[in-house]
């Protein structure tokens, strides 16, 4: 990430990096479309105009690219095409939305053509390799944007994803890949491949560029409304998440490399204090030969059938084989295969009453071109093991590097959880050192929220914190009241403080701010127990916020401890020996 807090010049600054790096990494098959020196020095020079004149741009001196089936307003799209299939007027608001608060699109990416593969090699503008090993496949169908992303040409790259194309590439090249929830991003300027499993995708270098990319995205509206009940963290119902591991029985298609790396990476979730339960994942991975084995290509061959067989033998070959005889399924073969879909989907959702999250590898191994080469097909269904089936079963997922992942030996594992625990995942990675940083705390990606104030027994460590904890409530961090507030120890099992209002001789009270997702907060104010009450506080910073006060009875001949300023500061409540 170049910056967050740029400063005057950030955005032509990042735009030298970009040709810098462009000219350094020297691989043109990365891209189908480039803007010239020219264009992006101009773009630059009226962003850092913008900001120089008070303009709030927050990704002023962010540069991003984007995958050639996602419209950018003025430059060709191909979706890999031989042709060019138009030249918008309007970016896709994925795109317009990374614009609008002050991005640079450096130019389109290469991918499987029409989106069609899991490898990257399928495409008439070049065979990109993967960034470390010129002799392994990129990932596909988004191998542009993912490598822009390792190489260090961009902070931020969009792809889409359908069967893993937002992950893929991602473990192949060392970086992280966001694959939301279907819905939660616009797919609006978005050249269709399968569009009932079609999302927009997110390829960052870390998690925290990518959860900003994300929520600028998202942020400005979604498509399919955030549910009241979904998580702004990982939802944690006992003593630590709960995170959901592959039987070895359902890891036999790895190679020995990747299964290693997969084993390492499960070993520090659990020595990171998670709870690891090994499940029968066989129904999802049994599920997933749905999306090319079946009638649901007939989505593709609807979507792109007719321009594809237009194309003749200028076609991809192997996109061809695998779309074209699509359109030969009968109404009755794609509702057989729908309902074998619903059954799944249905007796799926038991998994997330025990888990908070699988954890799976992303691919079961890296492919080299000369395997690809020989077997394209059959490569391809084996990169897409465990990915096909997340969007089939409308999961969210997110892709990390694996324990062990380096640049030049890249394995990938991905976290994997139901539709709309994308923030809970950024979390669990967090929790469980499977990354560094989720980014802002204010990163809602358009989630609603309520905020409260806690003060003594629902903070972090406290006895009472699990009853937060469980609503998937985010904490936003430390805060203090103004200088009006009084505190007092009620006589509570757990012990538990009492804040009141009193401007006359009031001090400074510290608590901590959470975000409750909005039902969770309706369960968790439905059980607060009396003499508790929430009121608004004043904040030091002059904002207002829920929070915890207490009934005026329950002070009478409580013990004021308004001095210490801080609950954690307060004494435990002396013990008396009755034998004294």
């Amino acid at each position: 990430m170049t910056t967050t807090t740029p400063t005057t010049g950030a955005a032509t600054a990042a735009v030298e990096h970009a040709l810098t790096r462009l000219a350094e990494v020297d691989q043109p098959e990365i891209w189908i479309t480039l803007r010239t020196e020219v264009e992006l020095r101009e773009l630059a020079a009226g962003i850092d105009g913008r900001r120089a004149a008070g303009e709030d741009l927050p990704l002023a001196g962010w540069t991003v690219a984007v995958k050639d089936n996602i419209d950018v307003a003025g430059l060709p799209t191909t979706a890999a095409s031989p042709e060019v299939l138009h030249t918008p007027d309007v970016s896709a608001p994925t795109v317009a939305r990374l614009e609008a608060a002050g991005a640079v699109v450096v130019g389109k990416t290469n991918l499987d053509q029409f989106a069609t593969g899991l490898v990257g090699a399928r495409s008439p503008y070049g065979v990109p390799h993967a960034a470390g090993d010129a002799t392994r496949v990129s990932g596909g169908s988004s191998a542009g944007s993912g490598l822009a992303v390792a190489h260090g040409i961009v902070d931020v790259a969009l792809g889409t994803d359908t069967a893993g194309s937002g992950r893929v590439p991602a473990a192949f090249n060392h970086v992280v890949g966001i694959k939301p929830t279907l819905g939660v991003f616009p797919v609006d300027g978005v050249v269709p491949a399968s569009p009932s499993y079609d999302t927009v995708s997110v390829f960052a270098a870390d998690l925290a560029t990518a959860v900003v990319a994300a929520d600028v995205i998202a942020a400005a509206g979604s498509p399919r409304p955030w549910p009241a009940d979904a998580p702004l963290a990982a939802r944690v119902t006992g003593a630590a998440p709960r995170v959901g591991v592959a039987r070895p029985q359902d890891l036999t298609p790895m190679s020995p490399a990747w299964r290693a790396a997969y084993d390492d990476t499960v070993a520090a979730v659990r020595a990171s204090g998670a709870e690891v339960v090994e499940l029968d994942v066989s129904p999802l991975v049994d599920v997933a030969v749905l999306l090319y084995g079946g009638a649901l290509l007939a989505e593709r061959a609807q979507a792109f059938g007719d321009r594809l067989a237009d194309l003749g033998d200028r076609a991809d070959p192997t996109v061809a084989r695998i779309v074209l005889p699509a359109r030969e399924f009968a109404a009755v073969d794609l509702v057989r295969d729908q309902q074998a879909l619903v059954a799944v989907r249905a007796s799926s959702e038991a998994l997330w009453d025990s888990v908070d999250a699988l954890l799976l590898p992303t691919a079961p191994g890296h492919p080299t071109l000369a395997e690809l080469a020989a077997d394209p097909v059959g490569v391809n269904a084996w990169v897409g093991t465990y990915t096909n089936f997340v969007n089939l079963l409308d999961l969210s997922a997110l892709a990390v590097p694996a324990v062990g992942s380096t640049r030049d030996a890249p394995v990938g594992v991905s976290l994997i959880g139901p539709a709309f625990a994308d923030l809970a995942l950024a979390d669990l990675a967090v929790r469980t050192g499977l990354a560094d940083d989720t980014g802002p705390t204010e990163a809602f990606w358009g989630a609603g929220h309520v905020d409260l104030v806690v003060f003594g027994a629902h903070r972090t460590g406290q006895p009472l914190h699990h009853e937060v904890a469980r609503t998937g409530a985010r904490l936003l961090g430390t805060v203090s009241t103004a200088p009006v507030y009084r505190m007092a120890r009620l006589a509570t099992t757990p012990p538990k403080p009492g804040v009141w209002r009193s401007d006359a001789d009031g001090a400074s009270i510290v608590g901590e701010r959470w975000a409750f997702p909005r039902a969770g907060f309706a369960d968790f104010v439905s059980g607060l127990a009396a003499p508790m009450a929430i009121g608004v506080v004043e904040l030091a910073d002059g904002s207002s916020v829920l929070g915890f006060l207490c009934e005026p009875r329950a002070l009478d001949g409580a013990e004021d401890v308004t001095g210490h300023g801080d609950w954690l500061a307060v004494p435990p409540t002396p013990v008396i020996d009755s034998h004294s």
